[in-house]
């Protein structure tokens, strides 16, 4: 039976990946050594999140690289209010631009300091187009 399941950064950048989901993302740290990370983000549901020295010799060798072409949804209540605090106010440089998409979806996308994209979204009503691709769970 699974018991957890979380992301785990792998980076040359450990320290300030931690920033960024401590301080702009309401993570807390719930673990840390010079090399590892764990991050936990308290609320109903918790989630969790690691950040991993990508040099450390736990990751077998020829896999010690950086993360790359990952990203990172994390879905609010207000995508405008988030845009204002984490791109107006808190500096952050876009990489998609605030909108709205027809598959139901208004967001924004910045990246970690890793590069790891991370996609603030508000679910919307989908276009007729796209409103019989999704399934009940």
């Amino acid at each position: 039976m699974l018991s957890s399941f979380y992301p785990v950064i792998a980076t040359d950048r450990v320290q300030e990946t931690v920033d960024f989901y401590t301080r702009l993302m309401g993570f807390e740290i719930t673990f840390e050594a010079d090399w590892y990370v764990s991050l936990r983000r308290a609320g109903d549901l918790p989630y969790e999140l690691a950040v991993l020295d990508h040099t450390h010799p736990t990751i077998p060798e020829g896999y010690r690289n950086p993360v790359t072409g990952l990203l990172l949804n994390f879905e609010v209540d207000d995508v405008d209010a988030e845009w204002e605090r984490l791109v107006v106010r808190g500096g952050l440089t876009p990489r998609l631009e605030l909108r709205t998409e027809e598959f139901g979806q208004r967001h924004f996308i910045v990246a970690d300091p890793s590069g790891v994209l991370v996609d603030i979204i508000t679910e919307i009503p989908p276009a007729e187009s796209y409103a019989d691709g999704f399934r009940a769970p």
